[in-house]
């Protein structure tokens, strides 16, 4: 079965519209992390996560299809969206090393204003 232009179109349009759902929750996290709201920037990092999960699985379905066999049109958007995936989940482990950074240093200063 041969995935042809239409179809690898969709699947990176679905690849890109779920890596940008989760930018979107990144984003929101990181603005959270501003007030030092870190329960709801994790929250906002978790939603992200799902995006990212989504779609991540909808990209290995389509490589795991070729390395079945599976004759896939070369396309430039699905390489785009693959880098766009690839980007966000670099975007979204900073964002989630950040918040335990800044909680454990928002932690550390409280204490030492209690002294």
């Amino acid at each position: 079965m041969e995935k042809n232009t239409e179809n690898i179109h969709e699947v990176a349009m679905k690849i890109i519209l779920a890596a940008g759902n989760a930018r979107e929750e990144i984003q929101a996290a990181l603005k959270e992390m501003e007030v030092f709201a870190f329960t709801t920037a994790e929250e906002k990092l978790a939603q992200a996560k799902e995006h990212i999960t989504t779609a991540h699985s909808v990209q290995t379905d389509t490589i795991q299809g070729e390395a079945r066999g599976e004759e896939i049109t070369f396309s430039l958007l699905f390489t785009h969206a693959q880098d766009h995936l690839m980007t966000v989940m670099s975007e979204w482990n900073t964002a989630k090393n950040l918040v335990t950074i800044c909680r454990g240093l928002d932690e550390r200063i409280s204490r030492l204003e209690k002294k």
